[in-house]
């Protein structure tokens, strides 16, 4: 895929609207999009979402998990907010993805509806602690195709997945990467982390970055330098 802008994901993983807007107010002539995640949304609510919308590329990052109605509904709601990317977790079964999926299958717009596999904060050994009998790699590959086959558009990984997602199910199915760290960054709370250039080189599709940027003395530096690890020329 060719690298746009566009698909450096900044998290806007900050307390309430006024860092955001700040955040989005340096960054958005850079062309990058953004992400709401938990904290923002419980902070501000739907309506911030919308606004933010109106005039940027959102990621809405709720990682819905419940009945399929439930589910099925709330996914439609995000996309009524304007959000060209909406998310949930595929281990919520074929039933609740497929009922997601058919909920905004005849909008006239549609977000990018993804499946998370598994946290980039998880391991092996906390997988195997929540009971699950398969390692990273096994568990990534096998929700991936559940995803497909469930007629979701691509699924939100490690940037050690992508391979993995991309040999097992299409080079087309998008994927999501958090856990991006430039060279040298701390890594923070995630483990399965990768540079941007190393998910550019993997076939990543969307790469999503947050306190690098955020936190960063110069977060319109820090995105430039970004931008341009990842193939992109920008201004």
């Amino acid at each position: 895929m060719q690298h746009g802008a566009e698909h450096l994901i900044v998290a806007l993983d900050v307390p309430g609207a006024e860092p955001a807007m700040k955040l989005v107010k340096q960054l958005k002539p850079y062309g990058v999009s953004f992400k709401i995640g938990l904290e923002l949304f419980m902070a501000e609510g739907p309506r911030f979402v919308e606004k933010l919308a109106a005039d940027n590329r959102i990621f809405l990052d709720l990682k819905y998990y419940d009945i399929p109605d439930t589910t099925a509904a709330a996914v439609k709601a995000a996309a009524s907010l304007g959000v060209f990317m909406v998310n949930l977790h595929a281990s919520g079964g074929r039933k609740m993805l497929t009922a997601a999926r058919e909920a905004i299958a005849n909008l006239d717009k549609k977000p990018i509806l993804l499946a998370v596999t598994a946290l980039t904060s998880m391991d092996n050994s906390d997988l195997y602690e929540t009971g699950c009998s398969h390692n990273t790699d096994e568990r990534v590959a096998l929700l991936a195709k559940l995803a497909a086959e469930s007629g979701l558009d691509g699924v939100v990984c490690s940037p050690l997945e992508i391979n993995i997602v991309k040999n097992n199910v299409s080079k087309l199915f998008i994927t999501v990467t958090p856990g991006v760290r430039p060279e040298n960054e701390d890594a923070n709370d995630q483990v399965r982390v990768a540079s941007p250039s190393e998910v550019v080189r993997a076939g990543g599709d969307y790469l999503v970055v947050g306190r690098p940027i955020t936190r960063s003395d110069d977060p319109g530096k820090t995105t430039m330098a970004i931008l341009r690890e990842m193939g992109v020329h920008s201004e």
